[in-house]
């Protein structure tokens, strides 16, 4: 197996300019590495007695699925505003090209159920908090919180971790 960073597409001025773009869909294409990513994964958290995976929409989903059924856990989806049936809560931030609000069912799981947030990216942090702040008003517990890439010149990752004891990581990119 190749490096996964090697599977990750960068896509320069998207969505503006400026931003480089890592774009995970080529990992996801290829059985090999999207196998070996949640492998990876499933081998930092499985230890961690995670109940719930709450994937962020869109790629969030496809991680945190896989990951959930390989965990033995429930899966909860982490969705942009009006996209969920059922009465949510709802958290807007920041990100770094914009606003955004995201949302989640209220009885998506129990208060002390331990919660693992997955991402595909952690940037500047804003969609990950906004995530952790809608676990922790359900009265989840995060134990973790895992992503394939961290462009740690932004700052996410620290961020985080100031919120969670757990953040992991696969792949970094410097210099964004």
């Amino acid at each position: 197996m190749k490096d996964l960073k090697s599977y990750i597409r960068t896509i320069p001025d998207f969505p503006s300019d400026g931003i480089q773009f890592r774009d995970v869909t080529t990992l996801f294409g290829n059985p090999a590495a999207l196998k070996h990513t949640i492998d990876l994964l499933f081998g930092h958290f499985r230890n961690d007695r995670v109940q719930m995976v709450a994937g962020v929409e869109a790629r969030g989903f496809i991680l945190g699925g896989a990951l959930a059924c390989r965990l033995g856990a429930g899966f909860v989806p982490i969705r942009k505003k009006g996209k969920l049936p059922h009465q949510t809560v709802e958290e807007s931030y920041s990100l770094e090209y914009g606003e955004a609000t995201l949302e989640m069912h209220l009885d998506a799981f129990g208060a002390g159920d331990r919660v693992l947030l997955i991402d595909d990216l952690i940037a500047t942090g804003g969609t990950a908090d906004a995530a952790v702040n809608l676990i922790d008003h359900l009265g989840g517990d995060v134990v973790g919180a895992g992503f394939v890439v961290d462009l740690p010149d932004l700052g996410g990752s620290a961020r985080l971790k100031s919120r969670c004891d757990k953040v992991v990581s696969l792949v970094t990119f410097d210099g964004e």
